[in-house]
């Protein structure tokens, strides 16, 4: 096994209000671009502002401040604002902010859960602090989710009764920070009628697997997002493949982020498996071969 995989990553800070300071992982980030003029895209959502051409590509660009409840940057202000360009479920897109602060290292365990009471934090994965100053996490797939609504027929798998049977008596978790992405997964195995395990949280996946391995009903199957604050999925995966009680678990691990690093950080901490999300067909059959792999144990 080789080493724990780091648990500090960049994160990319900028404005959408005066105030306030919000914070994307560089991971999900391929550039920065000054405002550019945009082309209207005909009954697309009302915080598309249009599409940008971007070294001959044509990419839609969503006013992020409307997208997440605040006012819109005025058109006397665009100008002065960026666009951020983001690889992220399978698309490109632009999110226009109000302005680019820097570009920090932060280590994951140093975010925390959105406070309940916070106003956005519907749109939040995580907070943390830089300077004094509290910082906010944005949940790009679940502002995705708003903006662009998922085919139902990308949550539905098909199953014959052959593979459901060698699913059903399998102990799966699925771990997500991200509201909309566990409700994909969930949705996913509902569909199929499969039970499951869920929580939002790599520290609680770890101690409920802990549990249920000390009763004699250890997991199976692991289904973990990569990117989670506290515990990451890279470090979730790691610790179960060297706790000797846990390491039988098939570990899947799925991200937003459409990245060959990160499939191959994956499968250096141990997972078998890594996905970028989100497609049942490509979870279950995924997860199928776990099934497999553990019947051969």
């Amino acid at each position: 096994m080789k080493s724990k995989a780091s648990q500090s990553q960049g994160l990319l800070l900028f404005k959408l209000s005066q105030r306030q300071t919000f914070a994307l992982g560089t991971l999900k980030i391929r550039e920065l671009v000054s405002y550019t003029p945009l082309n209207a895209i005909p009954q697309s959502h009302p915080t598309i502002l249009g599409a940008a051409t971007i070294r001959g590509h044509t990419i839609p660009v969503i006013d992020m401040a409307a997208a997440v409840g605040y006012p819109p940057i005025p058109k006397e202000e665009l100008s002065q604002s960026y666009i951020v360009i983001t690889d992220c479920q399978r698309m490109v897109i632009g999110f226009l902010v109000r302005a680019i602060d820097k570009i920090i290292e932060c280590n994951w365990r140093d975010i925390e859960s959105p406070p309940e009471n916070l106003g956005t934090s519907a749109y939040l994965t995580g907070v943390t602090r830089y300077e004094n100053e509290l910082v906010q996490l944005l949940d790009v797939e679940l502002l995705l989710s708003k903006v662009f609504p998922d085919n139902p027929e990308t949550n539905r798998a098909i199953l014959t009764d052959v593979q459901r049977e060698k699913l059903k008596p399998l102990k799966i978790l699925l771990v997500d920070d991200s509201k909309v992405a566990r409700k994909q997964l969930s949705d996913a195995l509902d569909s199929i009628n499969i039970p499951y395990l869920v929580t939002s949280d790599g520290k609680d996946a770890l101690e409920m697997m802990a549990s249920l391995a000390e009763e004699h009903a250890p997991i199976d199957l692991l289904v973990s997002d990569i990117e989670m604050p506290g515990l990451d999925g890279y470090e979730l995966a790691f610790e179960v493949k060297n706790t000797p009680a846990l390491a039988g678990a098939y570990i899947i691990l799925h991200t937003s982020l459409s990245s060959e690093i990160s499939v191959s950080q994956a499968h250096q901490v141990g997972a078998n498996e890594a996905l970028t999300k989100f497609d049942a067909h490509e979870l279950i059959s995924a997860m199928l071969r776990g099934a497999e792999a553990r019947g051969k144990m």
